[in-house]
């Protein structure tokens, strides 16, 4: 492994012994060229390539959602936008204790999927008394970003609206970076309580934007290093007093282990107390399977923070 590779790997390490005063820009001083020259960044996020049967899982949470509608009905396609994509699920839930709603956006590298692969997601919330939310959003390239984020915003606006209560975020891949978003995200600046987002619970989240610039990846989303940085919650003023909680497949790539552990570094040493945790024999597309289960370490997390006043 090179110097570059080793430093970089050890940033989460690094962080840790900082005096507090330097901690905070630590994540945002990384240059990109060392992030590039560290290791096969292409094959460290091409999810696809690391899990040969990635299409049949896909299709199976297909299948499962589809079953889950089925049985368990729903509100859908609400409209909280004018956008075609600007549109959601809710599953309510007989025993709903009346606090805290979940809301869990899917991933796709911010280009592709859609939430009916994912309603079975609530399954294993439900069985909790947990109300989830589901949104659509619009995706890249036919927007930026920085639109995507305004998009999951604008959702969790509109559901304060329509419900009065606040919300726990949470999402996979590309959905664990909007719901650190929305966790790190001033919302008195919304007119809305400061808690209104207390916590968040990322999947197998990217953080960190900027090891994807010299990737495929980037190609659609069209970022260069200003705003792959600006779009990066690692790099935005940390939570303090928001919990979040991240999870990663013990069988992901070693950057996607990475990306959870520095956000986990970064927001617990400025105030966000953030947990990290590897669940064995999982990969990248069957973290899927724990966001559905109602028994598994992830569900029980979520139940947790939606349980927090």
């Amino acid at each position: 492994m090179s110097r570059d590779a080793l430093a970089y790997c050890l940033l989460p390490t690094a962080y840790c012994l900082l005096p507090a005063a330097d901690r905070l820009t630590l994540a945002e001083r990384i240059p990109s060229g060392i992030v590039a020259g560290a290791m096969d960044l292409e094959k460290e996020y091409n999810n696809r390539a690391r899990v040969p049967g990635y299409q049949a899982v896909i299709d199976r949470w297909g299948c499962d959602a589809a079953a889950f509608r089925a049985g368990m009905g729903g509100e859908l396609d609400l409209p909280y936008g004018e956008h075609r994509l600007q549109t959601c699920d809710i599953f309510h839930t007989k025993d709903d204790a009346g606090g805290r709603i979940a809301l869990f956006i899917h991933g796709g590298y911010w280009r592709s999927l859609d939430k009916s692969q994912f309603s079975h997601v609530a399954r294993g919330l439900q069985l909790h008394g947990v109300t989830v939310a589901i949104p659509n959003y619009r995706l890249c390239p036919e927007v930026t970003l920085d639109d995507i984020i305004d998009d999951v915003t604008t959702f969790a606006i509109w559901l304060r609206q329509r419900t009065g209560r606040g919300v726990v975020a949470s999402g996979h891949s590309a959905g664990a970076h909007l719901a650190a978003c929305l966790t790190a995200t001033d919302w008195t600046a919304h007119d809305l309580p400061e808690d209104f987002v207390a916590a968040g619970l990322g999947a197998s989240g990217i953080y960190d934007l900027r090891p994807l610039l010299p990737t495929e990846v980037n190609g659609t989303l069209g970022l260069d290093e200003a705003q792959a940085r600006a779009v990066s919650p690692v790099t935005w003023p940390v939570p303090e007093e928001r919990r979040f909680v991240t999870f990663v497949g013990a069988e992901e790539s070693r950057e996607f282990r990475r990306q959870s552990e520095t956000l986990a570094a970064v927001w617990t040493g400025g105030g966000a107390p953030t947990s990290y945790a590897e669940l064995a024999g999982v990969n990248h597309f069957t973290m899927v399977d724990q966001l559905a289960a109602p028994g598994s370490a992830v569900t029980n997390s979520l139940v947790e923070l939606c349980r927090l006043p």
